[in-house]
């Protein structure tokens, strides 16, 4: 197994506490040295945009009962540098990037390729930028940004629509940093039929609200929408940054999106430790096929998987008493969090929440993960999870690499 770390600076009140921002970001670096120095591969770091405290002043508000900031990294390329720049050897990811709002695509290919000049400056130097990259969690973000339904087909379609929206993203940010040149005549257009809806329904509406705006009559069996970035050809520059220091892994469970990335550069996938076993197997048997040629095989390893890890290696504890301890951390973590963000205690929710963290001993841990993941594949540990604690974090740190490691090689 290879193991990452997952880190969410999430700023939300966890049993009366509440750091200011400055306070999560020291802690955030103490944490990611700390991980450089016991040997995790990269540091896969969540990223937010716009204020959630702020978003729920609105009559559509997305988590109206956490207290807080569900993120405060709003841009990994920055934090990027701060962390090369104290470290060794971790490599830095973003999970996940945003590539609709705060500009667009093009946007953030001028920025990462900009990033990795930069980067490569320094002597030797081989980490990479793991760039993450999807829609966003939040609709706010990119509607804010304009990213939003136009017309009334759009609006009745925007369920479906949304979906293509980020395919049109997606292309267009990888042409902008694979190409010299790139316009919007080159991307694939967005069209709609039946068999993009789940109900025959849902398909009539779209045709309904696209006749009364445009007056067409008779059988429609296609739909075609104007691009959201329209624009001449252009040429994303530098041309010369070092594109062999990124790596690409989308966070989509579209087969569509998976595929359309790899024709353009290697694009690996990532995946949840709850998402089922057929549907990894389908992703793993989907990668085999449409994996870019210069990344090589498909590797499991090549999708990452979050695991949420509750480790008690307290030496003044009996092994009963840690994997007791362990779990009682889970149910209350899990518990809170769930009552931040949905406003309720669903006890069928944060019971299966439990059941699909890791929480216990070293040993336990260490079954749990051999139990649960294959050896080959490459794990998002996280261990900041509704937890202000540094010092827990850092223990849990510490101990999985040196007493849980070691049992899974």
């Amino acid at each position: 197994m290879k193991f990452d770390t997952f880190f969410a600076i999430c700023q939300t009140e966890v049993d009366g506490e509440l750091p200011n921002e400055a306070t999560m970001m020291r802690h955030f670096f103490e944490q990611v040295r700390l991980a450089d120095e016991l040997g995790y591969e990269t540091a896969w770091i969540a990223e937010t945009h716009l204020s959630c405290e702020v978003q729920k002043q609105n009559p559509d508000a997305v988590i109206p009962h956490f207290r807080g900031e569900i993120g405060v990294n709003t841009d990994i390329l920055q934090l990027a540098h701060r962390i090369f720049g104290c470290t060794k050897r971790i490599h830095v990811g973003s999970a996940i990037r945003n590539i609709m709002c705060n500009g667009g695509p093009l946007a953030h290919a001028e920025a990462i390729k900009t990033f990795l000049l930069l980067h490569s400056l320094t002597p030797g130097e081989r980490r990479l930028l793991e760039i993450g990259f999807a829609a966003g969690r939040f609709p706010f973000a990119n509607s804010t940004y304009g990213v939003k339904a136009r017309t009334e087909t759009e609006r009745v379609a925007w369920s479906v629509l949304k979906g293509k929206v980020f395919l049109e993203a997606t292309e267009i940010f990888l042409r902008a940093l694979t190409q010299r040149q790139v316009s919007s005549s080159e991307i694939t257009p967005k069209v709609l039929t039946a068999a993009d809806f789940r109900k025959t329904e849902e398909w009539q509406d779209v045709v309904a609200a696209h006749k009364r705006e445009t007056g067409i009559q008779g059988d429609i069996q296609s739909i075609a929408f104007a691009p959201f970035w329209e624009f001449p050809a252009v040429g994303v520059i530098p041309f010369e940054a070092p594109l062999d220091l990124l790596r690409l892994t989308i966070g989509s469970h579209d087969p569509a999106a998976q595929v359309l990335a790899n024709r353009f550069w290697p694009t690996r996938v990532f995946n949840l430790s709850i998402t089922p076993s057929a549907t990894i197997e389908a992703t793993h048997e989907r990668m085999r096929q449409c994996y870019h040629l210069d990344g090589g095989p498909w590797l499991p390893w090549y999708m990452p998987r979050t695991a949420l890890i509750f480790l008690n290696s307290d030496s003044h504890l009996s092994a009963a008493e840690q994997s007791a301890a362990a779990k009682v951390a889970a149910a209350k973590a899990i518990a809170n969090y769930w009552r931040a963000v949905e406003g309720t205690f669903d006890d069928r929710k944060i019971n299966e929440a439990v059941g699909n963290a890791i929480a216990g001993n070293a040993d336990e841990v260490a079954i749990m993960l051999r139990e649960r993941y294959r050896s080959d594949e490459r794990l998002m540990l996280w261990f900041d999870f509704n937890t202000h604690n540094q010092q827990e974090i850092r223990n849990s740190m510490t101990s999985f690499m040196r007493d849980v490691a070691p049992r899974l090689q």
